[in-house]
């Protein structure tokens, strides 16, 4: 919502430079401002996410590249997952134009494992960023905003007493200010609401629950007051400082978000509840009361509060449908967990009707690939699917554990395989394993069954485990049955990865002109099939080819150019790669400045620790040429958690040991310098590693 809101100002103040700056990307924008046109269906991949961060980035860019730009976040420690996302990336990748973003959080509501604690402390580590902590009020400093609320200078007791009760908070003097008579911090906060008539007082209540900002249509049909009456109420609430009216959107909001808090834990559990159901009906009867890409959301949220389970669960659904259009992984995690949790109190005659066209988007599988019906079994798929997609990949792992206790292989086994192949990536991604075991129970399930799209990627995974970890004829062999199997199903992404493959294993047989030729194919037919994600592999392992038989201009120049393309196309993670591979090429070549640019890019980007770990190990290499043996050390250390400790390749094993035994001759501790060397020796060189040896 803050970032919808921030375009919505940006398209009314500047509408001809945003749609300048937005120009051939209106599609995807509209995933945020629905007022642009409808968003366009896409692919729900890793980069979905980060896709929509780049172009909002880059919108913000032009926009900022005449004229300074200001982006207020408030009330930080109450933004959603997405929103914090798109904060953390926007500062790591910004660099150009006059932009200033200014974010404001309540320290004292961010508690040891508040999730903005990551974010701040990720934040504290960027040079461009700047914390200002805005101390509390001093004595002189509260006698003075007592002096300007009373128009008078107070009685020293009384600034006494008011900085003694407030701690210098400038909120609490000035309710303190207006009535000093509460006993407690709830009872303060509620001093002015309950001073208001009792319509007045009614009203806020409703307010309070209604959200945020609540649409004066959607509060006037839930109050069920004559409009003179609710004006009068209104006036009241604002006269006496608690509600702001806000002209844009004709809507009500607390002038404070304690005051909101401490009227809304007020309510009685049934007057919560009744205030909820009346919204959702309000909302359903007439859904022009709130903007259109609010609805959703809202409707969801007042029937989950309302407790009733029939209206919410499909309710729930739609908004998690909504959230993935928007590409807003986190907050449809969240929903399609409120799904689980309703699902078995939901009547079985609603958990029967959620077979109609309308949720087809969220079904684990295909037509002809799954049972009819949309079940308990599809919503731990979507959610294990958006856990994945917004970064919660230990979520996504547990929920498609407690899939695979609950299905039964015997009688479900391709989608026993669906949840098996996911748990391989998911355990790979978190360096918890090598993920073979997890993909070879996914092959054995689906062998002998109907051709099948699970089929078809569980072996294209396959033969891309084997190519970065059990090269030889067996790999090749597993590749070519997987490019078979994926055209026979007519399943071109498959198909194109599994390609990928099949070229790069072949060119590590010794087949070096035809896995580089079927590797430049792969990338013209994704590129030509607008299958983006599918290129971008191949500029990701076509330079690492390429430097392996010394052709390192080559490498550079096509890495440069994937660098372009994957920013271009949005594809954040496999941008992140490039530029580490770039770096790995351009340390090759003795430009060491060029490779420590490119290393700090993969830094900015983020989102993918291994990449960032191979462009902190170039940089360490660099400092270590350089003599600079403890920035070395520093980044070295910096690699080694990026890695982990479980399942590392060989693209990280050997520079790593490379790295470790230069640090340690720099050093002068020659011992260690032989383990590393013996223990390298004894690792030997893998197939398809000669580029990282030494």
């Amino acid at each position: 919502k803050n970032v919808s809101t921030a375009l919505r100002v940006l398209r009314r103040e500047l509408p001809d430079e945003l749609a300048a700056a937005a120009a051939g990307q209106e599609d995807e924008l509209a995933r945020l401002l629905p007022e642009l046109g409808d968003a366009v269906p896409g692919r729900h991949d890793d980069e979905g996410m980060a896709r929509l961060f780049e172009l909002i980035a880059r919108l913000l860019e032009d926009l900022s590249a005449a004229r300074t730009v200001v982006l207020v976040i408030e009330d930080l420690h109450w933004a959603d997952t997405s929103t914090r996302h798109l904060l953390a990336y926007l500062l790591r990748t910004l660099r150009t134009g006059r932009l200033l973003v200014l974010a404001t959080y309540r320290s004292d509501d961010v508690h040891r494992r508040h999730p903005l604690r990551p974010l701040l402390a990720e934040l504290d580590r960027l040079r461009t960023v700047r914390r200002v902590e805005l101390a509390r009020f001093s004595r002189d400093e509260v006698a003075r905003q007592l002096t300007g609320i009373q128009g008078a200078a107070p009685a020293s007791d009384r600034v006494d007493d008011i900085y003694r009760r407030s701690d210098g908070n400038a909120f609490f003097v000035e309710e303190l200010a207006c009535s000093d008579s509460a006993e407690s911090l709830h009872d303060l906060l509620l001093v002015r609401v309950e001073r208001l008539p009792d319509e007045a007082q009614r009203v806020v209540r409703i307010l309070a629950e209604a959200g945020s900002s609540v649409e004066h249509r959607l509060l006037a049909a839930v109050v069920e007051l004559p409009e003179d009456r609710l004006d009068e109420a209104l006036r009241a609430a604002v006269g006496a400082n608690l509600l702001l009216a806000e002209v844009e959107g004709n809507c009500y909001r607390f002038r404070h978000s304690l005051v909101r808090e401490a009227v809304a834990d007020d309510l009685l559990p049934g007057e919560r509840a009744r205030i909820n159901r009346r919204l959702a009906e309000a909302l359903e009867a007439d859904p022009t009361l709130v903007a259109p890409d609010r609805r959703v959301t809202r409707l969801a949220g007042y029937w989950y509060c309302a407790h009733d389970a029939a209206k919410a669960l499909p309710a729930v659904l739609e908004a998690a449908l909504e959230a993935s259009c928007r590409r807003a992984y986190a907050e449809q995690l969240q929903l399609l967990e409120r799904a689980l949790e309703l699902w078995d109190i939901a009547p079985p005659e609603v958990r029967g009707g959620l077979r109609e066209a309308e949720f087809e988007d969220m079904l684990l599988l295909g037509p002809g690939e799954r049972s009819e019906g949309f079940d308990y079994i599809d919503l731990l798929s979507q959610a294990a699917i958006a856990g994945r997609l917004c970064g919660e990949r230990d979520r996504a792992l547990k929920l498609a554990r407690r899939a695979l206790k609950l299905l039964d292989e015997n009688r479900d086994p391709l989608r026993a395989a669906w949840f098996w192949n996911q748990t391989s990536l998911l355990v790979q991604a978190l360096a918890r394993g090598d993920g073979r075991a997890e993909l070879d129970k996914a092959r054995e399930l689906t062998r002998g069954l109907p051709p099948s799209g699970v089929r078809a990627w569980v072996l294209a995974h396959s033969a891309a485990w084997a190519m970065v970890r059990h090269q030889g004829p067996e790999a090749i062999a597993s590749a070519e049955h997987a490019v078979e199997y994926a055209r026979m199903l007519g399943a071109l992404p498959a198909e194109l990865n599994a390609r990928a493959t099949l070229g790069c294993l072949r060119f590590h047989s010794g087949d070096v002109a035809g896995g580089l030729r079927e590797l430049y194919a792969v990338k013209e037919e994704a590129i030509a099939a607008g299958l983006a994600d599918q290129a971008a592999r191949v500029y990701v392992n076509l330079p690492s080819e390429l430097e392996s038989v010394g052709r390192y201009r080559e490498a550079v120049a096509m890495l440069e150019e994937g660098a372009a393309f994957t920013k271009r196309n949005g594809l954040v993670v496999s941008r992140a790669w490039v530029h580490a591979n770039l770096a790995e090429a351009l340390y090759s070549v003795g430009d060491w400045d060029d490779a420590l640019r490119a290393d700090e890019k993969t830094q900015r980007i983020g989102h993918a620790a291994k990449p960032q770990g191979i462009g902190r190990l170039i940089s360490a290499l660099v400092a270590l040429h350089r003599g600079e043996v403890e920035e070395a050390s520093g980044l070295l250390e910096e690699a080694r958690e990026l890695f982990g400790t479980s399942d590392r390749l060989p693209q990280e094993s050997l520079p790593m040991a490379r790295t470790r035994l230069l640090l340690a001759s720099a050093h002068g501790r020659t011992e260690e310098a032989r383990a590393v060397l013996l223990a390298a020796l004894d690792a030997g060189l893998p197939p398809g590693a000669v580029v990282y040896s030494w």
